[in-house]
């Protein structure tokens, strides 16, 4: 028997792959997504289950990156209302503080701008009389505390979503399924993969290595060689306790070294994230260091005197995932988040890898990829648009 042919196979199974096996089905591709262990496993299970602007990206002056993302926001809470929900967010600011209310009331003043002035983005001033209302805030200090709005959502939930939403299209899904490799051939690449113990060949226009932490493993497997950028993996670390803070939300700036962290209510505990330390093991071996988790309890005990009694024997729960930063000096912090598609070849491109990424802008990514690739693709007819597809919970 001959391999099946597709114009797409797409290698991972988080937001960024189901969002080109999303768009590609949509316009009307025949597309093969490879997961190795399930859908949302990795990184797109572990984030702080946000669906955000991005605030702190404008003190590197992403703006691009901050304005796309509101965007995206404000789609899928139209998209997905019972998945993304707007959520009140309280940022208290503190004499010890690093930021001054100037500049919050400045940064925020940018949010809302770089929005559209969406009503959605606005901020307000929490008048001192209220601040007794914060559950267990510490009011010792406090200098000003700002309220403004992004969303919130169930991060692995939302990836199913947009896997069903491609399979619906006509995408289909091999998982598990892990990927052995890929040769190039005049009409396209020959992948190589393995499921249930056997192994498979298909034949693909077009390759896309959506594999997160794990894209330049997966570069290593495709003959010729392929080029790859460097790159800095970061481990991020959320935490869970016993204990209830109202419905509030919460972003305070580490006391330690001014890391922006978010306390959050999930199901009746509290969730504590996120930290940023290099990663240099495999991708598969990733877990949360005793280091962040104290940390993490740290930052909320300073915050929540309440909570100052907590020690990681109290934990819940506590999990890593890894954000992929392009290699550079200095504190990942700092690092540019802008999603990097990297082409094969600079013209004519059979593969194309994507490095980075954010759970709130997968559809924007995935439609900028389509764009490279169409002129790669033959005429197809359009089934679905991404900007009008609705998703539901599983």
């Amino acid at each position: 028997m001959s391999p099946a042919n597709y114009d797409l196979v797409v290698v991972g199974g988080g937001i960024n792959g189901v969002g080109v096996a999303q768009a590609a089905a949509a316009g009307g591709y025949s597309v093969l997504l490879l997961e190795k262990q399930a859908i949302a496993a990795g990184t797109s299970g572990k984030s702080s289950k946000l669906i955000h602007g991005g605030l702190r990206y404008l003190e590197s002056y992403e703006l691009g990156l901050v304005a796309e993302s509101l965007r995206e926001r404000a789609l899928l809470l139209k998209l997905a209302p019972e998945l993304v929900q707007l959520q009140n967010f309280y940022l208290p600011l503190y004499e010890s503080t690093r930021r001054g209310p100037t500049l919050i009331r400045a940064g925020l003043s940018l949010y809302y701008l770089l929005s559209g002035l969406n009503p959605d983005a606005r901020f307000a001033t929490v008048g001192r009389g209220r601040w007794d209302e914060l559950h267990g805030l510490r009011t010792e200090g406090l200098r000003a505390v700002f309220r403004y709005t992004d969303a919130r959502t169930d991060d692995a939930q939302l990836t199913r979503a947009v896997m069903r939403s491609a399979i619906d299209l006509g995408a289909e899904l091999a998982c598990p399924a892990q990927f052995t490799g890929a040769q190039l051939t005049p009409a396209g690449y020959e992948v190589s993969y393995q499921t249930n113990g056997r192994e498979y060949a298909v034949r693909s226009r077009m390759l896309i290595n959506a594999a997160g932490p794990w894209v330049n493993h997966v570069n290593q497997l495709i003959q010729p060689a392929v080029s790859q950028i460097p790159i800095e993996l970061v481990q991020g670390t959320h935490i869970e306790v016993p204990g209830q803070l109202g419905q509030e939300f919460y972003y305070v700036e580490s006391p330690r070294d001014g890391r922006a962290v978010f306390v959050m209510p999930r199901e009746g505990r509290l969730m504590i994230g996120t930290t940023e330390t290099r990663y240099r093991a495999h991708p598969d071996k990733v877990h949360a260091l005793a280091a962040e988790e104290t940390y993490l309890l740290n930052v909320l005990g300073h915050y929540f005197p309440a909570f100052s009694h907590l020690r990681r024997s109290d934990l819940l729960d506590s999990w890593a995932g890894l954000r992929v930063l392009p290699a550079g000096e200095g504190h990942a912090f700092h690092r540019s988040r802008e999603t990097i598609l990297h082409r094969d070849q600079p013209n004519k491109p059979r593969l194309i890898s994507i490095y980075g990424g954010k759970l709130t802008s997968y559809r924007a990514t995935a439609a900028k990829l389509m764009e490279q690739i169409k002129p790669r693709l033959p005429a197809r007819q359009q089934r679905g648009d991404t900007r009008r597809l609705p998703l539901h919970p599983d």
